[in-house]
């Protein structure tokens, strides 16, 4: 399994045409003197070029070794520009191989006096940090970073594993303006190739004439013997291809995205097929259930699946009494929760095992949840691991071992299969964390047999908002509020608010709405899972009304108000992803001041997106010296493919409007 990559803080730039030398050390006073990108004047970065090859060298003693060359040359406009002058670039290892990296010509550059002035990097600003078991990370920081820098490095990577090339992206989240991708592959080796993203490269692809030089040695029998050296020369043919993309924009960011990294321009290869000469041909093409298989094998997965010795007294006395195997999956799951505590890692091997993290009381993803899989089956329970790329990882576009990041648990109850993660202290059956809500998962048995299991909820989570307020005749406005949410955002609110102080948690929610204060805040069910948490506050909010001569212009969903529309690009290639299906709903009741009269509201308003994807409502009526208000928002899927985007981009904007329009107030 190759898992090398790289998270090379690149991006797109249009620069002027000085930036059309594609090589490293030729830095002009022009380009240090540019104070803005000419097409993206917002870009705190640019990449002036990128440049990538890889080849397969031969050497008598181990063979073919795949080296990876990188050369990258940014420019830096202002202080938010500078976190480019970090790179970074992860290193595999396995118990016999590992990757091996060196970095040169790594310099910035900065107009000094009117003179170009470079500045190496130092030693201090290299790292080499052991962030898995198997994984390396190399670290550089450039140092003298201005605004007005350019910085420029070049790295080789020397890695004897081939099953995946290291995947390239041309496009970033600022501009560049020029990229390439250049691989010399022997005729040995056959790699199927992805292209990811919206931007189609130049492909240019050339054959030409390598060759394998070894040594051989003979020595001769007799009294005096004799050794004779020879060289041998094998030719083989090379294939050469150039990929090119020049003059892209940045990636521009926006609202429910997911992973941007699904939809950056790039290439990716795997490894098809090996054949040598006089050796059998080697397929390597594989299915998913092919991956399975293999990854159960591994050592890390199901040899730990099979480990019950450390917990079979402490499960034997929970499960004793308990009749339901609802109760047993219940106890065993908050049994995990409560005792395990997840260090923060990701992955679907176990970094030091089972029985040490139950020990512990600490570990891993894989451990934790192939922990609750095995103790769920010694209960007598059918479970079963399910294989899961997380949020953080791209969706790999071809069957692989280096596609999943993540692993939890399943439970079959006839035909309904239940998903557990016992990671998150506050998540529920069937209730998993945001950052498992991706895709698919594949469930696999101990014959490898998979299954495919969509991890997207289909239940609408709830945020159900009950305002009762008051308005006075300066206009401030105080009154109490209810919120109850259930499900994911359930999960959601626990993650965030009690992970915190009740102080921590009420500054962070003020400084979201700009005249806001709130006190008394009281939690209800907040460690009961089975119920919605629920959360009461006072508050006083300032900035409710305007009062222009004798009348109130007021907002009747105060601080509650969406007041932009999150959609703003005309165009959108990806998909939008809410994560999972929501429903807002606000109930508010507004006592009016003494001595003022309602003079308008605003109208009732229902708007259904096609297809019943959602829907919102609007409804206000006035009684007496009160006003009430019913405002619910559905949605009812939680990804939305790109043919959608004008129907949600429309939606969110008459939401907008009918949220940000005005009750009108005057004077009795």
């Amino acid at each position: 399994m190759h898992l090398f990559k790289y998270t090379i803080i690149a991006f797109f730039c249009t620069v002027s045409v000085f930036a059309q030398n594609h090589e490293l050390g030729k830095v002009t006073k022009a380009e240090l003197e540019e104070k803005a990108h000419p097409k993206d004047p917002s870009a705190p970065a640019a990449v002036l070029f990128s440049k990538r090859e890889t080849a397969f060298n031969y050497s008598q003693s181990s063979g073919f070794e795949m080296v990876t060359e990188v050369e990258m040359k940014i420019k830096i406009y202002t202080k938010e520009g500078y976190k480019h002058a970090s790179q970074a670039v992860y290193l595999y290892n396995n118990d016999t191989d590992k990757e091996r990296i060196d970095i040169s010509k790594a310099y910035t550059y900065n107009l000094v006096n009117g003179k170009v002035e470079k500045t190496k990097l130092k030693s201090e600003g290299e790292f080499m940090e052991q962030v898995g078991k198997n994984v390396r990370r190399k670290k550089i920081m450039l140092p003298d970073v201005k605004e007005g820098s350019i910085i420029e490095f070049r790295y080789v990577v020397y890695s004897p594993f081939f099953s995946q090339m290291p995947d390239w992206s041309f496009q970033q989240e600022i501009p560049v303006a020029y990229s390439s991708l250049t691989t010399r592959i022997p005729q040995y080796y056959t790699y199927s190739t992805n292209v990811r993203g919206y931007f189609t490269p130049i492909v240019n692809t050339t054959k030409r004439t390598a060759s394998i030089n070894s040594i051989s040695k003979e020595r001769s029998s007799g009294y005096v013997a004799k050794t004779t050296f020879s060289q041998d020369k094998l030719d083989y043919m090379e294939t050469v291809t150039t990929y090119e993309l020049s003059d892209l924009p940045a990636l521009k960011d926006e609202a429910f995205v997911g992973n941007p990294e699904n939809y950056i321009s790039g290439i990716e290869h795997e490894l098809s097929m090996i054949s040598f000469p006089d050796e059998p041909v080697k397929m390597l093409s594989t299915t998913w259930e092919e991956v399975a298989k293999t990854i159960y094998k591994r050592d890390g997965f199901g040899d730990e699946l099979s480990k019950t010795g450390y917990f079979e007294d402490d499960i034997k006395a929970l499960v004793a009494p308990l009749k339901t195997p609802d109760e047993k999956i219940n106890a065993i799951f908050n049994f995990v929760k409560e005792r395990i505590n997840w260090n923060g890692n990701y992955g679907i091997l176990c970094d030091n095992g089972v029985k040490k993290a139950y020990k512990e009381k600490t570990g891993d993803v894989a451990e934790i949840n192939l922990m609750l899989t095995a103790m769920l089956n010694y209960a007598g329970l059918e479970a079963y691991p399910v294989l899961v790329c997380s949020r953080s990882q791209k969706i790999s576009l071809f069957p692989n071992r280096g596609a999943f990041d993540y692993v939890i648990c399943a439970v079959k109850q006839g035909d309904k299969v239940v998903l557990l993660d016992a990671t998150s202290k506050h998540s529920g059956v069937n209730t998993l964390p945001s950052r498992v809500l991706y895709w698919n998962g594949l469930m696999i048995d101990k014959n490898g047999h998979s299954t495919q299991i969509p991890l997207s909820s289909s239940v609408l989570s709830k945020e159900i908002t009950v305002v009762q307020a008051a308005l006075d005749a300066s206009g401030k406005c105080t009154g109490k509020a209810r919120v109850q949410y259930t499900d994911n955002n359930a999960l959601d609110f626990r993650d965030v608010a009690l992970k915190m102080s009740k102080e921590s948690y009420l500054e962070k929610k003020e400084k979201r709405h700009t005249g806001l204060e709130i006190s008394e805040v009281k939690f209800t069910n907040e460690k009961d899972l089975a119920k919605p948490v629920v959360e009461d506050y006072d508050f006083t909010y300032n900035n409710a009304v305007d009062i222009i001569g004798d009348k109130m212009y007021v907002n009747p969903l105060m601080y509650c108000a969406l007041t932009q529309n999150p959609f703003k690009l005309d165009k959108r290639e990806y998909p939008i992803d809410f994560i999972y299906p929501q429903e807002e709903k606000y109930t508010v009741s507004i006592a009016l001041p003494a001595g003022y009269v309602i003079e308008s509201l605003p109208k009732n308003t229902a708007v259904n997106m096609e297809d019943n994807l959602g829907s919102f409502k609007y409804s206000i009526q006035g009684q007496g010296d009160k006003v009430q208000l019913l405002m619910i928002m559905d949605l009812n899927q939680a990804v939305f493919t790109p043919d959608y985007y004008q129907t949600v981009k429309d939606f969110f904007g008459k939401m907008v409007e009918k949220q940000t329009e005005k009750i009108v107030l005057k004077k009795a």
